[in-house]
């Protein structure tokens, strides 16, 4: 049974029927031979999505959608373009940075490169990178979303999984700057000799550095988003639900007030946007929770770990494997499917070899992001090749330095030296 709901969860998926029925399909076989009932596993996954914390997640949405409306993210924009503007390629550094900051709090690494392409495209082609390259760029930058707390995805890992938020969110941030710096390299060395890259004058960055105090008051009540979100969290003063709750009341006035970005019609169509996207994923969680209690009840984590053990039963090999897995799963999935997915499955085997489920969290975050961008299937590198109108076949040399040389490193670092995503937990909440 349990191969043949994964089989007709991946045939659904790849025929383009929408996730959260994909998954209700490969629910459907459990039911056939009536040792399962409905009425023994839905209340199971209702009770599962009415956890308090899954609360975060919508308003998260909601909060990346009036940051985007709300002109919030220029600001920031604008003050880093006064630091970096004499550096070839450093609008490619304002793109990554962005998305560092600003990514994370939409809640998803498409809408991440949905709500920061929306800007900095633009940018981007003004200072003379090419649209191939820009989308290229873009696409890698939005994952930092899945890693830079507060992270969407790593609130759904915790809830899956039964783990703290805050330690997840603690996990994923030291990769998460690996990441960011390998990226702001990477860039600015392929770019080094492109002259068609704008670089600013002596006297344009003279005017820059002046202007850089005016900018920086300008763009401090951006800065205090973050900056209240997270240490909010960090500081016990908030939840994370409720922390993204506070960032929809903060973002709200400042885009309307103060940037003047944000209208009544921007304010309400982001509430639709948010609705309709959270109902999609309220069914995935719902059908996901069921499928995992299934798959837990037909021991498919054990089936699995006997499976890598018959190949080698070596930790460092089983990580390797492990992370290929999660690779594909990245490839042909979205980010949230994919953490839904994968979580109830990898946790017991992680716990079984000796990794804790709180660096799975970041193991999962890093393979899964560079799944989105890893062709062929590279779904992120498509959405951003159509938002930015670029050839999908220029895009691939620059994605795969960055790849290459940005994201491998970060993967290794974090899967084979556990203290990279595990110093910070050990060190703020004391876990093991």
């Amino acid at each position: 049974m349990i191969y043949l709901s994964l089989a007709i969860l991946f045939i659904t998926m790849l025929s383009g029927v929408p996730t959260g029925f994909a998954f209700l399909a490969a629910c459907s076989v459990f039911l056939i031979d009536g040792v399962y009932t409905p009425d023994f596993m839905l209340p199971y996954g209702v009770s599962k999505v009415s956890a308090v914390v899954i609360f975060a997640v919508p308003l998260f949405i909601m909060a990346g959608s009036l940051i985007e409306r709300g002109n919030i993210g220029d600001k920031l924009t604008d003050l880093i373009s006064s630091l970096v503007g004499r550096i070839r390629g450093g609008m490619g550094v304002v793109t990554i940075l962005s998305c560092a900051v600003f990514g994370s709090i939409t809640g998803s690494a498409a809408a991440t490169l949905s709500c920061i392409g929306s800007i900095m495209f633009p940018k981007l082609a003004q200072n003379g990178f090419s649209k191939a390259y820009s989308a290229s760029l873009m696409a890698n930058a939005s994952v930092l979303g899945l890693l830079i707390p507060p992270s969407g995805i790593m609130i759904i890992y915790s809830w899956v999984g039964g783990q703290s938020v805050l330690a997840c969110f603690l996990a994923t941030i030291i990769p998460g700057i690996i990441l960011t710096i390998l990226l702001s390299v990477i860039n600015i060395f392929l770019l080094r000799n492109d002259k068609n890259i704008k670089v600013i004058s002596k006297e344009e960055a003279v005017k820059a550095r002046k202007d850089f105090v005016p900018n920086f008051f300008r763009a401090i009540p951006a800065l205090l988003l973050p900056v209240l979100v997270l240490g909010g969290i960090y500081s016990g003063a908030f939840t994370p639900t409720e922390a993204a709750a506070v960032s929809i009341l903060y973002a709200i006035p400042v885009g309307f007030f103060i940037y003047k970005g944000l209208t009544l019609k921007g304010l309400f169509e982001g509430f639709a946007e948010s609705a309709m996207t959270t109902g999609a994923i309220i069914i995935m969680m719902l059908s996901v929770a069921i499928i995992s209690r299934f798959f837990t009840m037909e021991d498919l984590p054990g089936q699995l770990l006997r499976l890598m053990q018959a190949v080698s039963s070596d930790k460092l090999v089983m990580l390797l494997m492990i992370n290929c897995f999660l690779v594909v799963m990245g490839m042909v999935m979205d980010d949230i499917s994919a953490i839904l997915l994968c979580t109830p499955i990898l946790i017991p085997i992680a716990i079984k070899i000796g990794v804790s489920p709180v660096q799975l969290a970041a193991i999962m975050g890093v393979n899964l992001g560079m799944g989105n961008i890893t062709p062929p299937c590279a779904p992120l590198l498509y959405i951003s090749s159509s938002i930015n109108d670029a050839p999908i076949n220029k895009m691939m040399r620059p994605a795969m330095a960055m790849i290459t040389f940005g994201w491998i490193p970060t993967l290794i670092l974090t899967t084979y030296f556990p203290s990279v995503s595990l110093w910070l937990p050990r060190l703020i909440l004391g876990i093991n």
